[in-house]
């Protein structure tokens, strides 16, 4: 409780006198951009990776604005270690799990069927008691970021962080924090700048892999309350089972998209983007999708649990589809059957209404 009271002064009074910097939530924690520049998570896709021991979370980040630099801070729950990821890995799960084609028939003739077609022209232990309550735990660069590992137990470590590489803590971010340094979480601190140091950033930037230790694997959320916009999130889980979110969070019911098992031999060009982060091994691949409406209703981190059954899933994607049989539409087959069961049926009614009228011999008999 000190701590939490500690860190949420301290910050504060990070505002006193200075223009505040906007920060910018996303599902894996806050980006905060220099100045009075601007810049917006447009889409984050994570992929998470669990043995039962560690916890590996690949991310990517597609960002839009005029910030040349910015600050992001990530909650984790034991130290955590830093690495590059390759680009080629969330290509090979996009194709994996894309629908699958599926044809959906229908019996009458829509617009673009004949005849009414018209042509027409996408992991290391805490510290212990010993250490000291303030401690910068790795320092290093990669690609465009400039990666801090801190340790969560002192909130001066990331003021001093923040203070030396020129940025400014919104205020609200304390009040966001204070559970995970009641838990005594740590942070990763990441500063990105373009490689020349003067475009904006923008786009897809390059992956991150965090891996830390972990009993049961979590996917932080709790600083995407501070987002202003609504926000949505792509999650692939591979661990042993088919995984799936312990509640919805405060967003909306989060969907599978994708489940079943895959091998390393599963993209489609055999690549090793994926055999690298499963290590080879055969593993339940599940893809989560989830949109918040309302990002200030988060109350949470995303908990994963193995799902009631291992049943594989993969969305359809429909195309519908006259109906026909030889190439014939159903529709007209049917229509010429029934004209010619009428035609039949009259005709032979013809054939039996002469037959009646037909004299008998006892009538021509007595008219003689």
């Amino acid at each position: 409780m000190v701590r939490a009271l500690s860190l949420a002064l301290l910050l504060a009074s990070l505002q006193l006198g200075s223009l505040i910097s906007p920060a910018y939530a996303c599902g894996c924690g806050v980006m905060v951009p220099r100045g009075s520049t601007e810049v917006s998570v447009d889409r984050e896709t994570s992929v998470v990776t669990w043995d039962g021991r560690t916890e590996q979370i690949v991310m990517r980040l597609t960002v839009r604005g005029n910030a040349p630099e910015a600050a992001w801070i990530m909650p984790v729950p034991h130290r955590a270690s830093v690495e590059l990821g390759d680009p080629a890995l969330f290509s090979e799960l996009a194709d994996l799990t894309a629908p699958v084609p599926t044809a959906r028939h229908h019996f009458w003739p829509r617009s673009g069927d004949w005849p009414f077609d018209v042509s027409t022209g996408d992991s290391a232990a805490a510290p212990s008691a010993g250490a000291p309550p303030v401690r910068v735990v790795g320092r290093e660069r990669l690609g465009p970021f400039d990666v801090a590992r801190l340790a969560a137990t002192d909130p001066g470590a990331l003021r001093n962080w923040l203070d030396d590489n020129g940025f400014e803590l919104p205020g609200r971010l304390a009040t966001a924090l204070k559970p995970y340094v009641d838990r005594e979480w740590e942070y990763v601190a990441i500063r990105l700048v373009p490689q020349d140091g003067s475009d904006p950033l923008r786009g897809d930037l390059d992956p991150l892999v965090l891996r830390f230790a972990n009993d049961r694997p979590v996917y932080p959320m709790r600083l995407s309350k501070l987002a202003s916009t609504p926000q949505r999130l792509g999650l692939y889980v591979l661990a042993e089972h088919r995984m799936e979110p312990r509640d919805a969070i405060g967003g909306s019911t989060p969907e599978v998209t994708y489940a079943g098992r895959v091998g390393p031999g599963a993209a489609r060009d055999g690549a090793g983007a994926l055999a690298a982060v499963t290590g080879g091994k055969p593993v339940f691949l599940t893809a989560i999708e989830q949109s918040f409406p309302h990002p200030e209703r988060i109350d949470g981190d995303h908990e994963l649990r193995a799902a009631p059954s291992d049943a594989s899933y993969r969305t359809p994607l429909y195309r519908n589809e006259l109906l026909t049989v030889g190439g014939v539409p159903a529709w007209l087959l049917s229509v010429v059957g029934a004209v010619l069961v009428v035609a039949v049926a009259t005709r032979a009614a013809a054939r039996r209404g002469r037959r009646g009228r037909r004299p008998s011999a006892f009538g021509n008999l007595f008219a003689e």
